[in-house]
């Protein structure tokens, strides 16, 4: 009866995102998909050719309004279903991380540059500070070359570590002076940037007589654990990013376009498990920015994967020059409770 009835829904041309494996099909599946794995097996249906309007997968331009709404938004639309596409594109039996898989597989083969949600049961093993330093930074940190502060040279690094270590890795992720985005390794996480930033401030040289002297560690006040996550806090004003990327590329679009005026800061999230360190991202979080003078603002942050990177971010405005009271509020699914995190920021 299910067959049958789904051959009708065909016919009628009410499927525009997906067809549905069959249901024995879906049941044998018993290990997470990939993105290519379902889309192929599901997506491409209507997708391949661009049936009952959905955007072809290649069409950048059918793609491009779509890409700006992010991983949530558009992950929202195909669980609850949108003008001819059913919920979870007509296949029950396809889980919320393999939607969201298929339609970041489209969207990179449609112009965007998203990373693949990560396994839940199978995360990525996080390279060490160590290990990035010795695969990518020396290039340039061992010699000083362009600038750059030299490995252990804690004088050329205390300065830049004033507004916290935070601040520095997200600098880095973003690109810097003669320094490429995330140090021109593409494949670097945050958390692994960060690891790496604070390898190179404690390899500091030991003293000529006496033991060798113990690493120092560098308070990070933009990042806390709470309840078995951690959770760091970036923030970059607009007007950097608007500067540093160009018009049509993936992050010049995020959350609707960078602002144009004056005073408006994007508010950066990035969750990880604390025990396994892999990215969280099936989280809902809610920031509320807010000065004693100007009052506060509440916003829902879009999940954004940019260079293998998997955080959360929206657009603030941030005038006033008195310290902000930054609140996130992060809800994981399948749980009632509510993490709450509190930060205080100032501009310098």
């Amino acid at each position: 009866m299910f067959i049958k009835t789904l051959k009708q829904l065909t016919i009628l041309g009410i499927l525009a995102f997906a067809v549905p494996l069959a249901p024995g099909e879906a049941k044998a599946q018993s290990k997470e998909r990939s993105g290519k794995e379902v889309a192929e097996a599901v997506c491409y249906a209507c997708h391949a050719t661009g049936k009952d309007g959905a955007p072809k997968i290649g069409d950048e331009k059918a793609w491009s309004k779509r890409i700006s709404q992010g991983l949530t938004g558009l992950t929202s639309h195909a669980l609850q279903g949108i003008r001819k596409m059913p919920p979870h594109g007509g296949n029950p039996g396809l889980s919320d991380l393999e939607i969201s898989r298929a339609i970041t597989h489209m969207v990179n083969q449609s112009g965007g540059h998203w990373i693949e949600p990560v396994s839940k049961t199978n995360p990525p093993a996080e390279r060490n500070g160590e290990q990035v330093v010795q695969a990518q930074c020396v290039k340039c940190h061992k010699t000083g070359e362009g600038g750059a502060p030299k490995i252990g040279d804690r004088a050329a690094w205390i300065p830049r570590l004033k507004q916290g270590l935070d601040a520095v890795v997200r600098s880095a992720i973003r690109g810097h002076g003669g320094m490429p985005a995330r140090g021109g390794m593409a494949n670097l996480t945050d958390s692994e940037m960060r690891e790496a930033v604070s390898y190179m401030f404690n390899q500091g040289t030991a003293p000529a007589k006496g033991p060798a002297a113990a690493p120092v560690a560098v308070a990070d006040p933009n990042h806390k654990v709470i309840q078995g996550t951690e959770i760091y806090l970036g923030i970059v004003s607009a007007e950097s990013i608007r500067e540093q990327h160009q018009k049509g590329d993936p992050e010049s679009s995020m959350h609707g376009g960078i602002p144009t005026r004056k005073g408006y800061y994007h508010v950066n999230i990035s969750l990880l498990d604390s025990k396994t360190k892999a990215p969280i991202s099936d989280a809902q979080v809610e920031v509320r920015v807010a000065d004693p003078v100007m009052g506060g603002e509440t916003k829902k942050l879009d999940l954004m994967a940019f260079n293998n990177a998997i955080s959360y971010g929206n657009y603030f405005r941030m005038q006033g020059k008195d310290p902000y009271t930054i609140t996130v509020k992060i809800r994981r699914p399948g749980t009632s409770r509510v993490i709450e995190a509190k930060f205080d920021y100032k501009h310098y």
